[in-house]
């Protein structure tokens, strides 16, 4: 593909992204799905108008990198460390049930290896998909509902984050594992290393950017070298300490996520992101998918993959929250409430493709299963609220 190529592809993403966006905003689902689809429409998978080159994996690696920025200032530390040990034990179980439930999914069809082996940590990285619940979707289903700002609401909001976190850390372990050259010991080391210098640079960048924010609130330079600060982020945990970019990009909106600003320097960023970086990421997901080998081997795995993913998240999370003494219902509504994927999976399917552990033909599987998640999980918790309103009525009239 050539320059002019290029310019030509990426007015037609724009536009079928934000289209397909709108349309399936309208249909009250996320507008993600929309841009995933029309990745698929004018990619190879349908109509084969746009193909995946250089120049847009490169758009779309800037993309998922302010995407997770953006997740990073968003997070509310505060509410993070209120919710306490009950956020983060759900957390915990939602992420190893979806771990262990994926990995014998797929030693399941292609046969159980010895750890250690290419086809075991195979196995493991489509566990590691199935880990990160959307943040997003779920924040935006409660929101629509009216019960954010609830006990459960936030109990599930922030297990939800804390499941990011903890996948992240996963994808980083996974991936270092995988490397032939690495020992265990060294990717425990370069974690810690960089857990460090995040702490460090954390400390010294947090009081820098909250000096220039009080000179100078409100001013643009503030986004500016926010978005610095998170691409050096990003290189420096890949280059350095073989950790994941998508890592020190969502580190680095940790730091900043409590300036008074931080809401400032997120919508700055979201300019961008929505008006060119996330369409392409996302879009480019559905360029990358290919229905080649897509057998009734397949699809049966795809089948499986769907319902393995929500039923791990629902079981383990809910069942933890029965334990934890909350009733069927509210134990169920927080199980839903985690079941949901989306950005974050695919970033690590993304991540996957990228380092050779993962072949694209099972993004179709990753993407059925955030259109799935994304569309029964508003209406399950509307009936459990439902409920819920309906036995607190009769309690009342009673």
């Amino acid at each position: 593909m050539d320059r002019i190529d290029f310019f030509r592809d990426l007015s037609i993403i724009i536009v079928s992204a934000k289209l397909c966006g709108l349309i399936a905003q309208k249909l009250k689902v996320p507008q993600v799905v929309g841009e995933i689809i029309a990745g698929l429409l004018i990619g190879p998978c349908c109509f084969g108008i746009v193909g995946n080159s250089d120049y847009l994996s490169l758009i779309a690696e800037i993309g998922v990198v302010m995407l997770m920025f953006g997740a990073g200032l968003e997070t509310n530390l505060k509410e993070l460390l209120k919710t306490g040990p009950k956020a983060f034990i759900i957390a915990c179980v939602g992420v190893f049930t979806p771990l262990a439930g994926g990995t014998l999914l797929y030693s399941s069809f292609y046969g159980f290896s010895s750890v250690g082996s290419e086809s075991f940590y195979r196995a493991v990285f489509i566990g590691t998909i199935m880990t990160a619940t959307s943040v997003g979707i779920t924040v935006q289903t409660l929101k629509e509902l009216g019960h954010l700002k609830e006990s459960i609401g936030t109990l599930i909001m922030s297990a939800a984050i804390i499941d990011d976190v903890i996948g992240i850390i996963v994808l980083t372990f996974v991936i270092g594992f995988k490397n032939p050259d690495s020992q265990p010991l060294d990717v425990v080391i370069h974690t810690v290393l960089f857990v460090v210098l995040s702490f460090v640079v954390g400390v010294i960048m947090y009081y820098v950017f909250k000096f220039i924010d009080k000179r100078h609130p409100h001013q643009r330079r503030i986004p500016i070298l926010g978005l610095a600060l998170c691409m050096f982020m990003a290189f420096a945990a890949e280059e350095f300490f073989g950790i994941a970019d998508i890592t020190g990009a969502y580190v680095a909106g940790l730091i900043l996520c409590s300036l008074n600003d931080s809401d400032y320097i997120a919508r700055k960023i979201d300019i961008n992101s929505y008006m060119l970086f996330g369409p392409v990421f996302f879009a480019s997901i559905g360029l990358k998918t290919t229905l080649s080998g897509f057998d009734r081997e397949m699809l049966l795995f795809s089948l499986g993959f769907v319902a393995v993913a929500l039923l791990t998240k629902v079981i383990g999370c809910g069942l933890t929250a029965k334990i934890m003494r909350y009733n069927l219902n509210d134990s169920l509504k927080v199980g839903v409430g985690m079941m949901t994927r989306g950005e974050v999976a695919l970033i690590v399917a993304q991540k996957g493709l990228s380092v050779d552990m993962l072949d694209k033909k099972y993004f179709a599987s990753v993407i059925l299963l955030i259109i799935v998640s994304s569309i029964s999980t508003p209406i399950i918790l509307k009936l459990l609220y439902s409920k819920s309103e309906k036995a607190a009525a009769a309690v009342t009239d009673k």
